[in-house]
């Protein structure tokens, strides 16, 4: 029988999403258990990318070094597999690129860093059913187990038992294609190693691992179906390569042969009274450009500083309703740029592919809109809404600026709480927050005239405005 020691909260799901969640819980001085009903971790790596605004979120909190060492920069994106790659470089970060790291690895990691912070991570343990109450919510396990916490969330997956326990309806579109994807080792190295390409034969990516196999993704005309094939053969492997790329490289000793499809499916709520969800419980999609996973480890940041403030009495309930609030539109971009992806991708007709050239030329022609679609992809767009009074910055992500004695704003995030940013050297009273003062804004426009900036513990800006106004609150 499973037994528990005292908590704030417990979180179903081992997964990057609830790893990640458990940390920062910690790092806000909440008491976290997290259940994984797997006993030891998936050795097939689903998630191979992590984006730049997420590789941002692991610096705020000291995290990102070794996935640096370790991971393949890639410095370009792509939209649709289309043949106009996107520069990461215009982008206004200090990672303009992505990480090719296998979600393993990933995982390793991020539980090295919850545990490092006291959360208790349990495997073996298989959630069944929750009892929502009034003052707590009681899981039950498979062996019979019990135990009240204080809040519950759902990172278990697509589907997910904490949504459906909580009655979450997870609406949306069901399958319309199945893609295929191995992990095969080559017998000739490809040139470049990082490809894509598409065409009437079908579309192809691929990348190399570090295990020295290399992953190869595709959508091949005959999987553009509803229903799902039989499983995967390193043949049909072969053949829908040769078929976009005109060979295989001699591709054998697959490690995973897989097939995905593209049902879109978003939960109505985000947050059930005591019962909240992030990552894949929340959000469903067709994995296009790798974002699945970045999106739920920022579902996290957003939700864990809120959760562990609420649970630890120095926040009012109402600051989790943000957490559906801003998180929410954010899932819904995710479905839809996806989608729109999956119609680019799969549209194999002569009208398909003069849409797609067309689009071609425009992301090459216009940088400004390469940039923009950068931006989606790498997360680094997001802004959180904020009220119609406010100064323009709040709610955006608050770029790594220089602070006097050589420090960066991402580095001054790293024990979490808020942060004020003093511009003028003039704020006397930082109410309680620690101020840090900017040596540069890098000459961006926005922030022309700006004296103070408070900083969320997400790294988005929760007010702007007067050294002689900053405010007491810690909202949003």
């Amino acid at each position: 029988m499973t037994t528990f020691g005292t908590t704030d909260v417990v979180v179903i799901g081992a997964g990057p999403v609830g790893l990640w969640l458990a940390a920062e819980l910690r790092v806000a001085g909440a008491a976290v258990t997290v259940l994984e009903e797997r006993t030891e971790r998936d050795p097939h790596s689903k998630a191979l990318t992590v984006h730049p605004r997420t590789i941002e979120v692991l610096d705020s909190r000291g995290a990102a070094d070794v996935l640096l060492r370790e991971g393949m920069r890639v410095p370009s994106g792509h939209f649709a597999v289309l043949d106009s790659r996107l520069d990461f470089a215009a982008l206004d970060t200090p990672y303009p690129f992505t990480l090719a790291l296998l979600q393993g690895r990933t995982e390793e990691l991020l539980e090295e860093h919850a545990r490092d912070l006291g959360a208790d991570v349990r495997r073996g343990v298989r959630v069944t059913d929750l009892e929502v109450g009034e003052d707590a919510v009681v899981v039950r396990t498979a062996d019979g187990g019990s135990r009240a916490a204080a809040r519950v969330v759902g990172c278990d997956g697509v589907r997910s038992t904490v949504r459906a326990a909580a009655g979450i309806g997870f609406p949306g579109t069901e399958q319309t294609c199945v893609g295929w994807l191995a992990d095969v080792r080559l017998a000739e190295r490809p040139d470049p190693p990082v490809f894509s390409s598409w065409g009437a034969g079908g579309q192809l990516l691929g990348v190399p691992l570090p295990d020295g196999h290399h992953r190869l993704v595709g959508i091949a005309p005959d999987d553009v179906r509803r229903d799902r094939p039989d499983e995967l053969t390193l043949d049909e492997v072969r053949a829908k390569t040769t078929a976009v790329a005109g060979r295989d490289w001699g591709a054998h000793s697959p490690a995973w042969l897989s097939r995905f499809g593209n049902a879109a499916r978003q939960a109505e709520r985000y947050r059930a009274g005591r019962v909240l969800l992030a990552g894949d419980a929340a959000h469903q999609h067709m994995p296009a450009g790798g974002v699945g996973m970045n999106v739920g480890i920022q579902d996290a940041m957003n939700l864990g500083w809120k959760l562990g403030a609420v649970v630890g009495g120095t926040a009012p309930e109402e600051l989790l309703d943000t957490y559906h609030a801003e998180r929410w539109p954010v899932g819904r971009d995710l479905l839809r740029s996806t989608q729109a992806q999956t119609a680019l991708m799969t549209d194999f007709s002569p009208d398909g592919r003069e849409l797609r050239a067309l689009l071609t030329e425009l992301i090459r022609e216009d940088p400004g809109l390469a940039t923009g679609l950068a931006e989606r992809l790498s997360g680094l767009r997001v802004r959180y809404p904020a009220p119609p009074d406010a100064h323009p910055l709040v709610g955006a992500r608050v770029p790594d600026l220089a602070l006097t004695g050589g420090d960066r704003v991402l580095a001054a995030l790293r024990s979490g709480g808020f942060r004020l940013l003093d511009l003028t050297g003039e704020v006397r009273d930082g109410r309680g927050h620690p101020v840090r003062r900017v040596e540069s804004t890098g000459g961006r426009p926005e922030w022309t005239g700006v004296e103070a900036v408070l900083v969320r513990p997400d790294g988005h800006v929760a007010w702007a405005g007067a050294a002689s106004e900053v405010p007491a609150a810690t909202g949003p």
